[in-house]
């Protein structure tokens, strides 16, 4: 071996080892760049391969013929007595390149398929549109879509972030990172709990707003484990971890149930459920609470509520025992109209009927409804006027009969009278007889 070889094998073999590349691949890149360096000389053979001794490093080029089917008939050495020129000047060009693409793909195989890991990087640069996080041999981009709108990221702050996307670019990877993902909450609670690394204590569902609370539910595999404890820990060190990393986000950690009822009632903590009814035609939960604990239920602006919803995956609608017995009281012998609301070609909102028939607009719907209430209107003027004649009629003949009365008494009240005029003459006439004696 020549020692013009020798330290290029030398040369070759360093840089190998401070890129982290395999001296045979190398080889390989340098091999393809002097059979296109070949080819461009005028009485080159139309198939040729070139072929690097990794011991002696010596270069040759043989030409090649082939048949339809691609095999080779014949080959020769055809090596060109200027080659050794050839290969030098190709080789820091090509040489260079090949690192430039073997660093991104093992940058890129390095991140791809790890969407949903969580990374550790340091704040590189921010801006109202991105932050770049450095992660040591590349850089991760964290959009503002997927920012924490409260959270300020200050140049050189380590922070912790969740993988959504591994993109390949000609540059290298593109790793896209979020800190309002839910799965980030998953992440930072298996650095924290053995329990859920290990597989005894599941994280079964997690639902969050970011930068203001989340609620997770967790199951134990293991009777003797409690999985709320173990993921708040002692004094709530674990939970605790978590709620810095998030910068203050309140985290409620409640336990799993498969039973809808159960896990809706666990859900609502820190309220207290008296009753919780399902329609599974809907998959609407009407949950009933003491009238005390009805706005601990809802939430600051309903925020309990819209967590416990997207952890159960039921649509929840809270009432005080106040309001249901307002209601059954209330609605209990009166008809509702069944349909939807929905959106016509030209964009309106119209009320479709449940049962079929056309649909009407809301300025209709409205019009019919005041039509509606007029007639009920007049039909109860009609029966309150109905009413009063019927009233004066009992009263007329309540006073005709009055009269009669009179009347009848009148008459009863003159016979006497007669009977007292009569009297006199018999008193008389008995006299006369009495005389007459």
């Amino acid at each position: 071996m020549s020692k013009t070889n020798f330290e290029f094998l030398d040369a070759l073999g360093q840089i190998a080892r401070d890129k982290g590349i395999s001296v045979e691949t190398l080889l390989d890149a340098l091999a393809n760049a002097l059979v296109a360096a070949y080819k461009r000389r005028p009485d080159a053979a139309e198939e040729a391969v070139v072929t690097i001794d990794p011991e002696s490093g010596e270069i040759r080029v043989y030409g090649q013929e082939l048949d339809e089917d691609g095999n080779v008939t014949r080959e020769w050495d055809d090596t060109p007595d200027d080659f050794g020129r050839i290969a030098a000047q190709t080789a820091k060009q090509v040489i260079l390149q090949r690192i430039r693409e073997v660093e991104r793909d093992m940058k890129y195989e390095e991140y791809a398929g790890r969407e949903g890991d969580i990374v550790t990087g340091i704040v590189q640069q921010t801006d109202n549109r991105y932050t770049l996080l450095d992660l040591g041999k590349v850089e991760a981009l964290l959009p503002q879509a997927e920012q924490v709108s409260y959270e300020r990221y200050e140049h050189g702050a380590r922070l912790k972030a969740y993988i959504v996307e591994v993109r390949k670019t000609t540059k290298g990877p593109q790793i896209v990172v979020s800190r309002t993902h839910p799965g980030l909450i998953k992440r930072l609670f298996e650095l924290e709990v053995p329990e859920i690394s290990s597989g005894v204590v599941e994280l079964k569902a997690a639902a969050r707003e970011p930068g203001h609370r989340t609620k997770i539910a967790v199951w134990s595999n293991d009777p003797n484990v409690d999985p709320v404890g173990a993921c708040v820990g002692a004094r709530g060190s674990r939970v605790r971890m978590v709620t810095n990393e998030l910068r203050g986000e309140r985290v409620d950690v409640v336990p799993f149930s498969d039973d809808p009822v159960d896990l809706i009632q666990n859900a609502l903590a820190p309220a207290r459920v008296r009753e919780v009814r399902l329609d599974d035609e809907t998959g609407t939960a009407t949950v009933i609470v003491s009238d005390y604990q009805l706005s601990l239920a809802i939430g600051k602006e309903g925020q309990n509520a819209r967590l416990a919803a997207r952890l159960t995956g039921w649509r929840i609608d809270i009432k005080s025992e106040t309001q249901l017995q307002e209601e059954e009281a209330g609605y209990g012998g009166q008809e509702w109209a069944e349909g939807e609301w929905v959106e016509n070609e030209a964009g309106e909102m119209v009320w479709k009927p449940a049962e079929g028939g056309e649909a009407i607009s809301a300025e209709e719907w409205s019009h019919k409804a005041e039509e509606a209430a007029a007639e009920d209107t007049d039909t109860d003027a009609g029966t309150a006027e109905a009413g009063t004649a019927e009233a004066g009629t009992a009263e007329a003949g309540t006073a005709e009969a009055g009269t009669a009365e009179a009347g009848t008494s009148e008459a009863e009240g003159s016979a006497p009278a007669k009977e007292e005029a009569v009297a006199p003459a018999d008193s008389a006439a008995s006299s006369a007889e009495e005389g007459a004696s």
